[in-house]
Order: C-alpha cells, then structure tokens, then sequence
C-alpha cells in the first residue's frame, strides 16, 4: 500500500498536534508534500468547524475536503467562500433522551451541545482549551431543545471506565458514542462516524476503497482505521484502537505520524 494513497484522512489532536497544540513544522512540510503530490488530504475530526477551520489554515489546506464533529459534519473547503467552506453534509439527532438518562447517572457532568459554525451551548464553563469556539451557558432545557450534530459530557471526577459502566447501563440505542481519555463522552447521530463520512468523500472523489489510508489515536478514530485500506494507529492509542488498526507508528511525543505520512508520498 506504501505510496499508492490517494486519499489519507488525519486525526488532529494526538495525531496530527500534539496535546498542548502544538503541530511540528516536519509534520507540516509532510502534509503539504502530499497535497502538492496530489493526495487528497482530509482531516477527520472531533472537533467542531470552528475548531477544524484553524487547523486547516495552519496547515496550508484551504480547500479540499473535512469532516468533523467525528462525522456528523463534512465540509468542503473552499478560499474563495467568505467563511472558508461550505457546509455539504450536516447530521443531527435528538440529544434529549440520552442527555436525560446520563444526567441522572453523572448529575454533576458538565454538558456541552455544539452549535454549528459558532461553538457550544453549555451546561456550565469546562476546562480552558477543550473546546474550540465561543461558548453560551444554558439552561438544561435549553440543551435538550433542539436537534444537535455533537453533544459532550465531561466528567473530571470521574474515570473512563466508569463512564464506559455508564453507557452499557443507561444502553444508548439511538446515538454513536465513543469514550476519550478522560471521563469525557462524545455523542453523535446514531450510525455516524468519521468513517461514514470519509466513505461519502471516498466516493465524491472518485477514489477507489483501495487508495485510502488513516491515522489515528482515539476511540472515535476506531471505525476510521477499519475503513481505510491502511489504517495506522498512533502508538500511544489504547489496545481497541491499536487493534483496529493494520499497522502501529510511533506516539505523539516522537511524532508518529511523520513516518507514515513520508510513507504515503508517491514513489
């Protein structure tokens, strides 16, 4: 497969940037080396388009293809736009029965509803850097009350597996979901991931299933990886996402994805 991508889809955070935001100018000269080879590089994401749109600005992609809010959201890139993209595929479901029975398991997490190309409602202030965009307090009424692409629920006393005890006792049926590193659980419409997405991209491209690959690091890359004709997963990723994945790179620290992305450049 080395050398015979056409389209690679790319995790951000601990994949492309690291933690603390920070993407290295190695990782970035590979990037754009890819780009002008002609790949297709889309970057798949959790993030809203709010915070996708600075990645890609940092990276050189001002058109093209992403999807965030881990599938929910495709956008198509585009400099000559006034917002920079066009909105081509937006998924919505209704958070209400999930966010009223995970409430009454965690009363005490924090809530976050993403509001498209803006931020997100919110039950109250979390963490300062994990989430991108402007950020309204509501009530939780307010939260329930529409149809959404992305809610959050962070939970900073609580652990991973704790929240993973949670979902399998609440039984989400309607919703995807998938669990981060920290007590922090993404919801998205039921059947959505970044791999549907990406499929929906594959075949706007015209690029056959065999000219894929994808890098990622978390949960909510797991379906990406099986999707892709080479699915790599970074090497500090959990056993699930290593063992969805074809091959394991290096961690985020030593720049994993560089290798990979080398790799990837026609021959």
């Amino acid at each position: 497969m080395t050398g015979r991508a056409r389209l690679v889809a790319l995790d951000v955070d601990g994949t492309l940037m690291s933690y603390d935001g920070v993407i290295s100018p190695e990782v970035h000269e590979a990037v754009r080396a890819l780009v002008d080879s002609g790949v297709h590089v889309v970057l798949a994401t959790g993030r809203s388009v709010a915070g996708m749109m600075p990645v890609a600005a940092r990276l050189g992609l001002t058109d093209g293809w992403a999807v965030c809010s881990n599938g929910a959201v495709t956008v198509r890139l585009d400099p000559e736009l006034d917002d920079g993209y066009e909105l081509v595929e937006v998924i919505t479901f209704d958070p209400g029965p999930a966010l009223r029975a995970l409430a009454a398991e965690v009363p005490d997490a924090l809530i976050a509803v993403e509001r498209l190309g803006v931020g997100f409602l919110v039950s109250a202030h979390f963490p300062l850097g994990e989430l991108n965009g402007e950020f309204t307090v509501a009530s939780f009424e307010e939260l329930v009350a529409a149809p959404a692409t992305r809610v959050v629920l962070r939970s900073p006393g609580s652990t991973p597996e704790e929240f993973h005890e949670i979902v399998e006792r609440v039984g989400l049926h309607e919703v995807s979901y998938s669990v981060g590193w920290s007590a922090w659980l993404d919801l998205t419409p039921g059947g959505v991931s970044k791999a549907s997405a990406l499929e929906d991209v594959r075949r706007r491209l015209g690029v056959e299933p065999f000219a894929t690959a994808a890098v990622g690091d978390g949960g909510n890359d797991t379906e990406m990886l099986r999707w892709a004709a080479r699915g790599v997963a970074m090497g500090h990723a959990q056993d699930s996402v290593r063992a969805a994945a074809d091959e394991v790179t290096g961690t985020i620290e030593d720049d994993g994805v560089l290798s990979v992305l080398r790799s990837l450049l026609p021959r």
